[in-house]
């Protein structure tokens, strides 16, 4: 059967009721590859932060199927993301998941595809790729971060209690608003970074907290594997530990700055760029107004703005390039 972001809370009900048999749910795993791994990492860092007793596991799905952790099974929860709902990987993670018992809800938007009849609960998110990205106006409180996330809400909210839990939804109503609203702010931005950035061969991403996979995704996801564009990601934390060394004038960086308890990880790492640095591009969530959302949960908010804050740049770039964000090499041409 087929849900909704809005069933989700009847499903985690009806999952803990389930489970009830077989001694209730002990963990919760996130399973999935590339960007839709990436797009799981907030309520992987939700759980971590806020849940007392669970254990959460985010796994990149052929690595679950071969390093399978051994407390995953009748008393898991496996939520796995999958955009369109045929990559072999993660229907193998599935298909896994409801062979061990685990009760196992897919994330996807795709009618038709083979991962479906692996799932128990199949979430369909809001995602229309017949309309340019940039124009379209998305329901980002329902997207497949937002859908994770409310999945691992629910269940701390229903099971250890969840403080902030209004706080969450209001955010969530919120959201939308503030990227496309942030999405018009960046549009002379994201041109004057097409045109600066064009022909470099390498750029780092950097960011921290709940957010820190956004800047993953746009490293492996769009200077790599859409651009063609060598790069790297490092967490902001972890930049003064090593790889600060090899900034200088000529190397380029893009830095979030996230909104909320890990900020000044990232304002350390602009306080440097700005002494030792001359190219960077700088996305600041707060100049974007994420601090509408209440500072209780604003944290796991910020990956959705800096995603597709980012699609602005992205779709800059490509057509400074000349290089479509639909070429490829070998994803999808060869044996792999």
């Amino acid at each position: 059967m087929e849900y909704k972001a809005s069933d989700i809370k009847g499903i985690v009900a009806e999952i803990l009721e389930n489970k009830k048999a077989v001694g209730g749910v002990d963990s919760l795993y996130f399973v999935g590859c590339g960007g839709s791994l990436g797009a799981l990492y907030p309520a992987k860092i939700f759980m971590d932060n806020e849940s007392l007793t669970y254990r959460c596991g985010w796994i990149n799905s052929n690595e679950f199927v071969h390093a399978t952790p051994k407390k995953f099974g009748k008393n898991s929860i496996l939520c796995v993301a999958c955009h369109g709902g045929d990559t072999p990987e993660t229907v193998a993670a599935a298909k896994l998941g409801k062979e061990m018992g685990a009760a196992v809800i897919v994330l996807t938007w795709k009618d038709g595809s083979p991962i479906l009849e692996h799932g128990d609960y199949i979430v369909k998110y809001t995602f229309d790729p017949s309309v340019d990205h940039l124009g379209n106006k998305i329901d980002h409180g329902a997207d497949k971060v937002m859908c994770a996330l409310m999945v691992a809400v629910e269940l701390l909210a229903q099971t250890e209690g969840y403080d902030h839990y209004a706080e969450f939804y209001d955010g969530a109503s919120k959201i939308s608003g503030i990227i496309e609203n942030a999405r018009e702010m960046v549009k002379e931005r994201a041109e004057a970074f097409a045109e600066e950035y064009a022909d470099d061969e390498f750029i780092y991403t950097m960011g921290s907290g709940a957010s820190y996979c956004s800047a993953y995704m746009e490293n492996i996801c769009i200077f790599m594997e859409m651009q063609w564009i060598n790069g790297g990601t490092i967490h902001s934390g972890e930049y003064f530990h090593g790889p600060f060394e090899v900034t200088d004038a000529d190397v380029p960086f893009v830095l979030q700055i996230a909104e909320g308890s890990t900020r000044e990880l990232d304002e350390r790492v602009l306080s440097f760029l700005k002494r030792y640095a001359k190219r960077y591009e700088v996305l600041d969530a707060r100049e974007f107004g994420l601090a509408q959302i209440d500072a209780s949960v604003v944290d796991y908010f910020n990956h959705s703005l800096f995603n597709n804050v980012y699609s602005v740049y992205n779709s800059r770039l490509a057509d400074r390039r000349q290089h479509p964000l639909s070429t490829r090499r070998y994803m999808w041409k060869v044996q792999y």
